[in-house]
């Protein structure tokens, strides 16, 4: 008796799109954008480039999804600092430096990068769109921080006056920057140590009981 063809396996559209975006994110953390090819992006999916394609109508479109991917990640991560609106504002800044070193401690080896970030230095110049979208999520970043910040101005004495948006700005670019050098260094360790740095400088802006 002869045997009945194998049923193929249901087609679940939103699966192959997340399989295809988190190849993308993986293959940008570990080589770039632009050394990224759409073949590399389907061999690290196990998929077709039909499948691809049926999804994404170019490189560009998986890099745009890509940056929304690890963006929307990066927030619900963050998140945990300021879930709790009771807590005090300097102790959510604080969880949120944590919640930043520990992403570098789950690095044991190599560097520490950021999928927006590498987007923003390699196609910003060439892509108005990708610019676009790396420019929301740092904006994004730069907001929820700022925010922290102005609560504890608010309930704290300064030690000097600052502009909590201007200082979350300082903020992200010590991140980004260190996670550029980190890459040069081949060691999260000295974005450990940055990040520390900063925690003890925004701590220094603020007169508490414990100063």
């Amino acid at each position: 008796m002869s045997k009945k063809p194998a049923t193929p396996p249901p087609r679940n559209p939103a699966e192959t799109r997340r399989r295809l975006v988190e190849a993308t994110v993986g293959l940008i953390l570990k080589q770039g954008y632009s050394a990224t090819s759409v073949d590399q992006i389907c061999s690290a999916a196990s998929l077709t480039k039909g499948s691809f394609f049926h999804h994404f109508d170019s490189k560009e479109a998986i890099g745009l999804a890509a940056a929304d991917w690890w963006g929307e990640m990066g927030t619900a991560l963050y998140a945990a600092a300021w879930a709790d609106p009771a807590l005090d504002p300097l102790d959510q800044l604080h969880r949120f430096f944590d919640i930043m070193i520990g992403s570098t401690e789950r690095v044991d080896t190599g560097p520490c990068t950021c999928v927006v970030g590498m987007l923003s230095q390699e196609m910003s110049g060439t892509s108005p769109d990708l610019r676009a979208a790396c420019t929301r999520h740092l904006e994004d970043w730069t907001r929820n921080t700022a925010a922290m910040l102005r609560a504890a101005k608010e309930k704290y004495p300064v030690t000097r006056d600052f502009d909590p948006e201007e200082t979350a700005w300082f903020l992200n670019c010590l991140w980004q920057g260190s996670m550029l050098i980190g890459k040069t260094r081949n060691t999260p360790e000295m974005i450990r140590a940055n990040l520390r740095q900063a925690r003890a400088w925004v701590d220094g802006l603020f007169i508490t009981t414990a100063s």
